[in-house]
């Protein structure tokens, strides 16, 4: 005696249901990916909007010392901001300057705090400039200036 034609149809939705699980567990995997890198990736720009700086300076005015110019940063974003050389570069006119030659006047600087930037006066030349200033998460900011 063989399978009636139930059995074959309950074998049927058996397997039918085994597929349905099966593409229903890839989705939600895909799904689940999906969702943790856009978390990730939100994450990232929220710290990139939350980490911002500024050069406040009078671009035709730069104060100077017997040694060095100084630069004003403020820290413009959301969370508190270490300054130091490890942390910062500083490009005049494209050049990386030494992190021998500039230092910061704060270690930390928290939301609208200003840091001097104090840049060796051998490293800046009379004539217009660009200063770059590169930070935490590759955040920058550039300035056009002159030093008579």
């Amino acid at each position: 005696m063989g399978f009636s034609v139930t059995g074959s149809h309950v074998i049927i939705f058996i397997a039918s249901v085994i597929a349905a699980s099966a593409v229903s567990s890839v989705i939600l995997t895909v799904t689940y990916s999906i969702n943790s890198g856009l978390s990730d990736q939100g994450e990232r720009i929220q710290d990139l909007l939350d980490i911002d700086f500024s050069i406040i300076n009078d671009p035709e005015n730069i104060p100077s010392t017997v040694s060095d110019h100084l630069f004003y940063l403020k820290n413009i974003g959301s969370k508190q901001l270490t300054t130091s050389n490890d942390v910062f570069n500083v490009f005049i006119d494209g050049e990386l300057i030494s992190s021998n030659n500039y230092n910061f006047s704060l270690i930390t600087i928290k939301q609208c705090e200003i840091s001097t930037l104090y840049i060796d006066s051998s490293e800046i030349t009379s004539g217009d400039h660009t200063l770059r200033i590169v930070g935490p998460q590759a955040i920058n900011d550039e300035f056009i200036f002159t030093i008579p």
